[in-house]
């Protein structure tokens, strides 16, 4: 394969990323937490890019509540323990709430709903929501985990040290572990960003802190968004 192959492939994977909703969304999340990041909370141009792209970003979650609320109603795999399952429902209830939510809070800072005490309590009603879904993330990932653990450490037992690692389910396991273990860290430091945006420790948790950490998480969402590569066949 040439050159000009492998780049026309690498384009065309850098054009179906950009095609997707949720890449533009989280790259305007880590444009927004940058900012954030930057300004520390103080007026000025990083802090105007900040609130800018907030309410831009708002524009790409219309409707996205619908996502989570099809989840909510949507039947779980056979054999997921009762506590999971509860708190997966938890989680879409919290998150199409925060999501819907979002949407009249846009209304309001676009001037189309005129009533500002309302749409600010309504704001802080959809972070908490995003607060309670990050717990609820956090908890799935954790129980995730553990059952990932035992599951492996079965199969240890079973395959010699050097068969394990050509076993098909076994590299599929230690791959899903490693997801979820870098799911597990976003959804731990969403929480925090959660707490920052709600300002409920403003001493520790600074604009600074909240805009480093949620420029890190939006780093993390924009990689798991990756398409995969396509493997190519050397002549």
């Amino acid at each position: 394969m040439t050159t000009l192959d492998l780049s026309r492939a690498e384009l065309a994977l850098i054009v179906l990323y950009l095609n997707k909703a949720e890449a533009r969304d989280k790259i305007c999340r880590a444009i927004q937490y940058g900012s954030k990041f930057l300004s520390g909370g103080q007026p000025g141009t990083a802090q105007t890019v900040d609130k800018n792209t907030s309410l831009a970003r708002k524009v790409f979650r219309l409707f996205k509540f619908v996502n989570d609320f099809h989840g909510l109603i949507s039947p779980v795999p056979k054999g997921t323990p009762l506590p999971l399952v509860l708190l997966g429902k938890s989680k879409n209830a919290l998150v199409s709430t925060f999501l819907f939510l979002d949407q009249i809070v846009w209304l309001g800072r676009s001037g189309i709903y005129k009533n500002k005490e309302r749409v600010e309590l309504l704001g802080r009603i959809s972070l908490f929501c995003w607060l309670g879904s990050s717990v609820c993330t956090t908890a799935v990932e954790i129980s995730e985990l553990g059952r990932l653990s035992s599951s492996m450490k079965k199969m240890e037992k079973e395959l010699k040290d050097d068969e394990k690692h050509h076993d098909e389910l076994y590299r599929a396991k230690l791959q899903k572990s490693k997801d979820r273990t870098l799911a597990l860290i976003k959804s731990s430091m969403d929480f925090v960003v959660a707490i920052g945006l709600l300002q409920l420790a403003p001493k520790t948790i600074t604009p600074r802190v909240t805009g480093a950490l949620g420029f890190t998480t939006s780093l993390i969402s924009c990689y798991q968004l990756l398409p995969s590569r396509p493997k190519f066949k050397t002549p």
